[in-house]
Formats: structure tokens, C-alpha cells, sequence
């Protein structure tokens, strides 16, 4: 199984270095060589491979069929939120605006309906509730056709406010006319209640086939850059899975050729195509895929430092700013998390110059610094060795070649720390430890 960890070593100032020169065993040809336990300052490192991520993505899709009839905006462009970055033209909506219109312009506006009686009531109550039932029934359909699920919902919630806003207006003047039968009210009354119940329909067809046609102005969710079109769907240069989506995508636009756009002006939509893409840079992030055997040590707000293959030679410091719950199957074949980090601007060590701004999708390798210990007893991971599946170190004890079982604690790619077993100072084999044997006498 792969493992992403590697251990690096941090010697704090004014601390001892360790003395992996030390003395050696007979002759300078030796194999043998002999350290010291040093006090000292030892970081533990875990390497993943990671993306860079932005803030958000928003892919504005065509909410309903129709053509392209407005593009208000160009690849590169940086928009604010609520820009208007396209207009869809549906005629079918726009029908349904025009015909509520001109009804909500007929529906009576105080005490409208004559008053003819009980049974022309009960008449007009039941053909204005069939009206209603067909508005509803109408505006839920224009709704399920949107593909954006935001969108979708918000107009479906609508239709669901506006038919419990009529029932109440319904129930009002029914109520009404059953005061009228008992005699306690006069019919007039109840005719105005049905009046006001007739024009509550009327205006709420209205404003919900508005709501469908005022979706097709397509309208920046986020500040960020303009992309045309949706997210690549094949390729390396995807932003799908990199992104937190803050709309609903749909099937890709292959476009036109030679039209820097995924759908032209005048061109058809069908529900769900992808017209624009606003990408939020303002704060970028990573992805890093941590191996399951390293990803205990990871806790929110561990520092990191962060390279990119296009940009040899700069770092950029990172905070873990989340680690998943759920794990994924890596590309190596073994179980890991994501780690999810705030990128922070870089620079190039040798110059202190300023590193340039990734942009989503880049790949990185991710050194986050899990643990360190100061003040610790440190040796040279060479001086380490396996006996009876135990960790231990061969010592030098009274001149004399020794195995010391020990317990690890942070472990560094050249130096670990040493928690129990050897002590400060003491002669440690640092090289040549297969030549050594128990009770051996050394120099």
C-alpha cells in the first residue's frame, strides 16, 4: 500500500546538532560509526499529493427550452453578484406571463361579483378554485422544468406558499356563506370575501408565471471571474469535483466551432445547458488525499507548506480547515481522506520574490507538519533498527556494544525523537549496525 508520509527534521537555533561524525570503531574503514543522543527539536511531516481548489464555482444553466437571446458577458471578465450575465428567451413562460396578466387586469378588484344569489355563489367559488388548481398545477410544471435545483426549488416553494395563501382566502369565504345560510351575515359580505378570493388567485397566477420568466435573466450568484459554458467534462482541466457547487449544472454544450462561446447568441438551449461559469478566486483552497495510515494525525489547523508542479521552487503556507469523514479509494488502489486546506499567497525562498497565483485545478504536493517535539531526546533515524519486530538503538555501555529496546515519538525523516530507553548523550550506532553484536567491545 502506498504511504504518503515523510519525516523531516527541525532543529530549533541555539539547540545541539547531533554528532553524526562522532568517533568510529577500530579504523576509518570501518563500517561502524557512533553519534550521540543530542537534545533537540524534531518535526513530523506527512506528504499527499493535492489540487488546488477554489472558493466556489456557480454554473448558470438555461432554466427552461428556448434560445441564448441575450450574452452579456465575456470569457475573463469579472463580474459582481446579481450582474446580469445572460437572458434566455422562452416564449412558452413569456405565453403564460401574458395570459395571467390579462386575467389578473379582469379579476374584480373590491365587490365585483354580483350578487345573485347563494347558488351563483357557490358557482363562481367553485370555477375560481378550479382556476386556481389550474394556475398551480401550471406554475409547478414551468418549475419542474428548470434544471437548476436552487432555482427550482425557490419557485416550487412559491407555488407552495401561494396555494396555502388561496386555501386560507377559499376557506374565508366559505365560511362566509355558510354565515350567510345561518342567517348571521348578510350575502354581500360574503360576496366581497369571494371577491377577494378571486383576486388573490388571479395575482398569484401572475406573480408565479413572472417568477418562471424572471429565471431566464441569468444573474451572478457569486463575485468571481466569467468562464462560458460549464466545467470541462472530459480532460484534465475540469473544475467538476475541485469545486463546492453553487448551482445545478446539466449536460455539457459542445458549442460551435470557431464561437468562443459554449452557446451563442440566438443559439438553442434545451433545460440544463451550461451558459456561463462565474469561478470565486478571492480565496483558494486544496484538496490533499492523506493515506488512511497517516490521516489520524491530522487535526484542524495543522500548519502546512504547499509546492506546485508549475511553480518549481515556490511555497505556499496552508491551514487545514477540514478532514472528511468519508474516505475515497486513491488512485494507488489504497483508502484515503481528503484534507481540506486555505491556500495562502507564496513566495520563492531563495529571493523572497512573490510566487504567481495558482489557479484551480493545479496540482500540488501537500507537507503538512503533523507534530513536533522540543526539547526532546533525539537520534538519527539510522540508529533505529528492528529486533524481534521491537524498535531499538545499539548503545554503548560501559565499552561495551548493547540493544536498547525504546519507545518512538515524533518521527523525522533524518532525526526522531527517543521517549524512552536512551538518554541524552549516550553513544549511539548511527551506521553499521549489522556489524555490531551484544557484548561487543567498542572504542
Amino acid at each position: 500500500m502506498y504511504r504518503a508520509r515523510s519525516r523531516a527534521v527541525i532543529i530549533a537555533a541555539g539547540v545541539l546538532l547531533l554528532a553524526l561524525t562522532g568517533a568510529s570503531c577500530d579504523d576509518e574503514t570501518s563500517p561502524v560509526r557512533l553519534g550521540n543522543a543530542e537534545i533537540g527539536t524534531v518535526g513530523e511531516i506527512v506528504e499527499a499529493p493535492g489540487t488546488v481548489t477554489a472558493r466556489t464555482a456557480a454554473t448558470l444553466t438555461a432554466p427552461a427550452a428556448g434560445t441564448l437571446r441575450d450574452l452579456r458577458v465575456e470569457p475573463g471578465q469579472r463580474v459582481r453578484e446579481g450582474d446580469v450575465l445572460a437572458v434566455i428567451d422562452a416564449p412558452e413562460l413569456t405565453r403564460r406571463r401574458d395570459a395571467a396578466q390579462e386575467a389578473l387586469d379582469k379579476s374584480p378588484s373590491g365587490g365585483g361579483v354580483s350578487a345573485g344569489g347563494t347558488a351563483e355563489f357557490t358557482a363562481v367559488r367553485k370555477r375560481t378554485d378550479r382556476q386556481a388548481a389550474d394556475a398551480f398545477e401550471q406554475a409547478r410544471a414551468a418549475a419542474g422544468e428548470i434544471a437548476d435545483p436552487q432555482v427550482r426549488k425557490a419557485l416550487t416553494d412559491q407555488v407552495d406558499a401561494a396555494e396555502a395563501s388561496y386555501e386560507t382566502a377559499s376557506a374565508a369565504s366559505a365560511a362566509a356563506l355558510r354565515s350567510v345560510q345561518r342567517g348571521v351575515a348578510s350575502l354581500g359580505r360574503a360576496m366581497g370575501a369571494l371577491s377577494a378570493a378571486q383576486r388573490l388567485q388571479a395575482k398569484q397566477a401572475y406573480e408565479l408565471a413572472d417568477a418562471a420568466v424572471d429565471a431566464l435573466t441569468l444573474r451572478a450568484p457569486v463575485a468571481g471571474v466569467v468562464q462560458l459554458g460549464g466545467p470541462a467534462q472530459a480532460g484534465g482541466g475540469s473544475l467538476a469535483g475541485l469545486l463546492p457547487p453553487a448551482s445545478g449544472g446539466g449536460a455539457g454544450a459542445s458549442g460551435s466551432s470557431g464561437v468562443d462561446a459554449a452557446v451563442p447568441e440566438g443559439g438553442y438551449v434545451a433545460p440544463g445547458t451550461p451558459v456561463v461559469t462565474v469561478v470565486d478566486t478571492a480565496r483558494l483552497g486544496l484538496v490533499a488525499e492523506v493515506d488512511e495510515t497517516d490521516v489520524l494525525l491530522i487535526k484542524e489547523g495543522v500548519a502546512a507548506d504547499v509546492e506546485l508542479d508549475a511553480a518549481p521552487g515556490a511555497v505556499y503556507p496552508a491551514t487545514v480547515t477540514a478532514i472528511d469523514l468519508l474516505p475515497t479509494t486513491s488512485a494507488r488502489g489504497g483508502v484515503s481522506y481528503k484534507v481540506r486546506l486555505e491556500l495562502a499567497a507564496g513566495n520563492y525562498p531563495d529571493s523572497g520574490e512573490d510566487a504567481p497565483t495558482p489557479r484551480p485545478g493545479m496540482s500540488a504536493v501537500t507537507r503538512l507538519k503533523v507534530r513536533q517535539a522540543s526539547g526532546a531526546v533525539t537520534v538519527p533515524a539510522s540508529a533505529v533498527v528492528s529486533t524481534d519486530g521491537k524498535d531499538a538503538v545499539w548503545t554503548v555501555r560501559d565499552g561495551r556494544f548493547a540493544a536498547v529496546p525504546v519507545r518512538l515519538g515524533v518521527q523525522g525523516e533524518d532525526t526522531v525523537q527517543i521517549v524512552s530507553g536512551v538518554r541524552a548523550g549516550e553513544r549511539v550506532v548511527v551506521a553499521g549496525a549489522d556489524q555490531v553484536t551484544a557484548g561487543g567491545e567498542a572504542p
